[in-house]
């Protein structure tokens, strides 16, 4: 949870890519910040998932959301919309983890309170430095929220 405390930095990864995936969660897990990842593999998934509905009944809130754009059934920026509305979920620093650089992805992201947008490089080295850049700022540098 940030700077001077012992939990885990609880990450929930949005992405249908199940290769991409894998490389978020290796990447992940080749730090040695403490944290406890989940996975959904869309945005209606994950809306269930931070509402604890249906099979997440018992899903704890994340710290951290690293979210992709381009899903099926309900994609990331509808995702960051509703989340950044809703009183009790809007607090949950978003980064979107995605392929595109494009200009109206970024602009529209940051337009719907993202907290940063990183696309994801091609190079699996590059790839792993990202995601290791992302977990040692929101696991050690940035102070994040308090769970509720």
């Amino acid at each position: 949870m940030g700077p001077g405390t012992s939990n885990p930095v609880r990450i929930l990864v949005v992405d249908d890519d199940p290769g991409d995936v894998l490389m978020i969660e290796e990447a992940l897990s080749d730090s040695d910040v403490d944290k406890v990842i989940d996975v959904v593999n869309d945005g209606q998934e994950a809306m269930e998932f931070l509402r604890r509905e249906g099979r997440h009944t018992e899903a704890r809130r994340p710290d951290v959301i690293l979210l992709d754009l381009n899903m099926p059934r309900m994609d990331g920026r509808q995702v960051l919309g509703e989340v950044k509305r809703d009183d009790d979920l809007r607090t949950i620093p978003i980064v979107v983890l995605t392929t595109s650089n494009a200009d109206t992805d970024i602009l529209g992201s940051y337009t719907l309170q993202a907290n940063a947008y990183v696309t994801k490089p091609i190079e699996l080295d590059d790839f792993n430095d990202v995601v290791h850049r992302i977990d040692e700022f929101f696991g050690r540098v940035a102070v994040l929220p308090k769970q509720r």
